[in-house]
């Protein structure tokens, strides 16, 4: 069976640019790290269009060009992550439409999980501070697979978590490493135009593209909810 055709079971979310509109506060604090590394030539479009959905000790090493201590990976990545919360956390807020579609999923016994590149802290600045942890069956972080975005590592695991085959899994991203990393795992694939074009999530491999989940294309949802009560 395809993924085209298998029954739609589960859905899988990226948390950053897509069930939070929060990537600009991330891109920007990444710029003002590299500035303060000297590293003039990273600028926000690049870092979103090269490194969204990586993990931050692959990010790390290819921003400098050389390889990095534990000790000084992790200050540079907690410098950079508690910069984008200070930043973040006043307009905290889940993207439009998604609380609703959460809860329609819900109702509709659809199993819903997390799979993201963000560390424990910006996990739990969003998923608790917006209260919607216990609608997931699951969160997966970076740090439970070997490879982050565009390998498939962190879909994969989302499915195995919630005992569900990856084609039955529906996957929302707003990145083209998270593109990419979903398709790899056979998943349908939405592109929430957040961050990147719908056009080039198109061409990375989304099924379908919507800017918000108030406005997900027609045959999705009837996919989704037509044989369910």
């Amino acid at each position: 069976m395809t993924s085209a055709a298998a029954p739609l079971l589960a859905a899988v979310f990226d948390m950053d640019g897509t069930l939070v509109d929060n990537m600009d506060f991330h891109n920007r604090a990444w710029v003002t790290l590299a500035r303060k590394l000297g590293l003039d030539g990273l600028t926000a479009e690049r870092f979103q269009n090269e490194f969204a959905g990586k993990k931050n000790e692959e990010i790390l090493p290819q921003l400098l060009g050389r390889t990095l201590s534990v000790a000084e990976l992790d200050a540079l990545a907690e410098e950079k992550e508690s910069h984008y919360r200070a930043i973040y956390r006043p307009y905290l807020a889940l993207h439009r439409g998604a609380e609703g579609f959460l809860h329609r999923l819900r109702d509709a016994r659809l199993l819903l999980a997390v799979a993201t590149a963000a560390p424990h802290d910006n996990r739990e600045l969003v998923l608790d501070g917006l209260a919607v942890r216990p609608l997931f069956a699951c969160v997966v972080g970076a740090e439970q697979v070997e490879r982050g975005k565009p390998a498939p590592d962190i879909f994969l695991a989302a499915a195995k978590a919630l005992q569900v085959p990856p084609e039955s899994c529906l996957a929302f991203e707003d990145a083209i490493n998270g593109v990419l990393s979903a398709r790899a795992a056979g998943m349908v694939t939405v592109g929430i135009t957040t961050t990147t074009t719908a056009e080039a999530l198109k061409h990375a491999g989304a099924h379908f593209t919507a800017p918000d989940f108030d406005t997900l294309p027609p045959e999705l949802l009837a996919r989704l909810f037509k044989s369910r009560v």
